[in-house]
């Protein structure tokens, strides 16, 4: 009997079964990108705000990505090429320090917009299909448009710097932002402060990410077999009859909690040892 094909690397010794056509989405184009954002304003909570009129200092505290609006639109001097506009809503925050008291965590929302130009090739055909809503109109997904699909990688980003600064040292360019998705706002505990402020917090972020363009097409694929799952389902819950004593077996033993090392570097080279090391 062969030897059963997996998932993974392939043998040339191993032939193909079949030639099958799958329907997927094949990227286009694709850029990755390291954005370092300054003083970006950030738009605190009510709370958040009243706390920071008083302050006299801030320290950084952590940023999150809570959402990306992602708009694509074709390019009309550049056939093929389209604008790629992502929006991205972080939720920051910080210490802020009164005096001699111990300091009080604020937080707000920060927004950056990002532009990029890829190549999404061109496709006039309507697209239908027969999935339907099971609730109302059956529009059928209704045609769509068949410009290329956007999609946005990115993870939560670092916290270079931040200051706190009057309202007469800010630009002129620091107005306030009005269009905040209910989504976005419903994250934050109270409503957001964008005007009428003595002081403003500004951050400045380190972004990580990853565009593409991507467009429906079908692709002639080799297959050579079924692809059938060899792991067994593990045990949970109540059911499991597993013996505890063979399952703390398996556990090795920690050593590093009863030797510490000597010191702990943090050089911050990686995205992983800049969280863990404070820069967040």
């Amino acid at each position: 009997m062969p030897e059963m094909v997996v998932p993974g690397p392939v043998n040339e010794e191993r032939s193909i079964r079949e030639a099958v056509c799958i329907h997927t989405r094949k990227i286009f184009d694709s850029c990755k990108d390291k954005d370092c954002i300054e003083d970006l304003r950030v738009y605190p909570t009510r709370g958040s705000q009243e706390v920071l009129d008083r302050a006299m200092s801030v320290k950084a505290g952590c940023a999150e990505l809570l959402y990306s609006y992602i708009d694509v639109e074709p390019v009309c001097f550049n056939r093929g090429f389209y604008t790629v506009d992502v929006r991205y809503f972080y939720r920051i925050t910080a210490d802020a320090f009164i005096g001699t008291a111990r300091p009080v965590e604020v937080t707000g929302l920060a927004v950056f917009d990002k532009r990029v130009i890829l190549f999404g090739s061109e496709g006039s055909a309507k697209v239908f299909a027969s999935a339907g809503s099971d609730c109302g109109r059956d529009p059928q997904q209704l045609p769509r448009t068949n410009a290329p699909i956007a999609v946005v990688e990115a993870v939560d980003p670092l916290i270079l710097g931040m200051k706190l600064m009057d309202v007469c040292e800010c630009r002129h360019c620091d107005c306030g932002n009005t269009e905040i998705p209910n989504a976005v706002a419903s994250c934050f505990p109270e409503e957001l402060v964008t005007g009428g402020d003595t002081h403003r917090l500004f951050v400045t972020l380190g972004q990580f990410s990853i565009i593409r363009l991507e467009r429906d097409t079908q692709l002639l694929m080799p297959v050579y077999d079924y692809c059938m799952p060899e792991k067994e389902c593990p045990c949970d819950g109540c059911g499991c009859q597993e013996d505890p004593c063979e399952l703390f077996r398996k556990i090795k033993f920690p050593v590093g909690e009863f030797f510490p090392p000597n010191s702990t570097p943090c050089k911050g080279n990686s995205y992983q040892e800049a969280r863990s090391c404070g820069c967040c």
